[in-house]
């Protein structure tokens, strides 16, 4: 089955970028290049693909900056710095910066809530309301099971009462990070929204928890979000299966469906960065019948 088939080719493919010589990487990133002038580089990150190495890591962003300099500045440049990071499986608009000093201006404008981040998901469920902000504290915690894993969770500051349903303000986690979002849905078929997301704050799987277990509406694909304890693929409702042409048996193949669309820099006048959605998210928008004709 086609469908059945190009969810594995995903898979395979974010294991064969990491078999790739690092100057076919830094080739695909060149050739996905959004935007450049004298101080920084965008780029178009590829799905699967990490920022940063670890154990397990042949192939990440990081380490193929010197070669993609080179390729950009005819074999004479310095190496390009990171400014900022995606998760492994999220795609969009990723910023470089040519030199430190550059760096770490745009770092601070991050730090400083001065950057505007707009990403699009496809999320199982509708959020009620269809627009909002989603204002939760979010903490790292283990997860106690037959597979101990950890994973970032809400920390909320209030709860409803079991007496008589009010709300009431709880005691602050000390490790809980304050975490802001804000989301409007563009789309609604299939049992899925298309959603615009606007993270405020940037903490770690910030999108990701805040949909999940702020709007029960966890990110199509985002099988570590979809359940809290214990590490399973995500259980898709009998509508989007059908439309996906997918058996819930192989549903551990989808990909994350989250997308980093657009990013506002100020530096000096403010550059606007935009980046479409990959491949397979344009096809399960179709698929899944999400029309954003007015985007």
């Amino acid at each position: 089955d086609p469908a059945q088939r190009r969810v594995r080719e995903l898979a395979a493919l974010s294991k064969r970028l990491q078999q790739v010589h690092p100057n076919v990487l830094a080739k695909v990133l060149k050739q996905g290049t959004l935007y450049q002038d004298e101080e920084i580089v965008a780029i178009n990150k590829p799905y699967g693909l990490p920022v940063h190495g670890g154990p397990g890591i042949k192939n990440c962003i990081a380490d193929v900056l010197p070669i993609l300099a080179k390729m950009l500045e005819n074999m004479k440049a310095e190496p390009l710095h990171l400014c900022h990071r995606l998760d492994k499986e999220t795609t969009g608009v990723m910023v470089l910066a040519r030199n430190k000093e550059v760096a770490e201006r745009i770092r601070l404008l991050f730090k400083t809530r001065q950057v505007e981040k707009i990403y699009w998901a496809i999320s199982l469920g509708d959020p009620d309301p269809a627009e909002g902000i989603v204002e939760i504290p979010i903490v790292e915690k283990e997860v106690r099971s037959h597979q101990s894993h950890y994973k970032m969770t809400l920390a909320p500051n209030y709860r409803l009462s079991p007496e008589d349903g009010k709300v009431v303000k709880i005691r602050k986690n000390r490790n809980a990070e304050s975490a802001v979002t804000r989301y409007r849905r563009l789309a609604s078929s299939s049992a899925c929204s298309l959603l615009e997301l606007q993270p405020v704050t940037g903490v770690k799987h910030q999108i990701r928890v805040h949909l999940a277990y702020g709007l029960g509406c966890p990110i199509l694909g985002d099988h570590k979000y979809s359940h809290w304890s214990k590490l399973a693929p995500q259980k898709l409702p009998e509508v989007t299966l059908k439309r996906l042409k997918l058996e819930q048996s192989k549903a551990r193949h989808l990909p994350l469906h989250l997308h980093a669309h657009r990013l506002s820099l100020p530096l000096g006048q403010r550059i606007d960065l935009i980046c479409k959605p990959p491949l397979f998210f344009q096809k399960t928008l179709k698929k899944l019948d999400l029309d954003v004709a007015n985007e």
